[in-house]
C-alpha cells in the first residue's frame, strides 16, 4: 500500500450529530497527520474529507467504522455509526489543520 497522498471523502450515517462526534473525529484525524474538516450535514449525515497518507487514511476509517475501537486516551467514538460510505481520489493539497464544521 502506497503512502502518497490522497484524499478521503466519507459520508457516516447514525447518530452522530449532537454529541460530540466532529470533535472526536478531528482529534484522531489530527493524532493520525490528517488536513481536513467534518461537517454536519441537514440529513443527519457527516461529511468528513481528510488529506494525508492512505496509511493514515484507512486507520481514520477503522475508528470511525467500530464503536468498539477507542482513541489512545481508551475514549471510544460518541454516538453510534451505523454505515460510513467512502471514496478515494488524489491529494489536492488545498487545506491545512482540521475544521469543524
Amino acid at each position: 500500500m502506497s503512502d502518497a497522498p490522497v484524499r478521503l471523502s466519507a459520508w457516516v450515517h447514525g447518530y452522530i450529530q449532537g454529541v460530540g462526534f466532529r470533535w472526536w473525529t478531528r482529534s484522531r484525524a489530527l493524532e493520525l497527520g490528517l488536513v481536513g474538516y467534518a461537517r454536519n450535514h441537514r440529513d443527519g449525515r457527516v461529511h468528513i474529507v481528510a488529506e494525508g497518507s492512505r496509511t493514515a487514511g484507512e486507520k481514520l476509517l477503522e475508528l470511525l467504522r467500530s464503536g468498539a475501537v477507542a482513541d489512545r486516551a481508551g475514549t471510544p467514538p460518541p454516538g453510534r455509526v451505523d454505515l460510513v460510505v467512502e471514496s478515494w481520489e488524489p491529494a489536492r493539497g488545498d487545506m491545512t489543520g482540521f475544521e469543524e464544521r
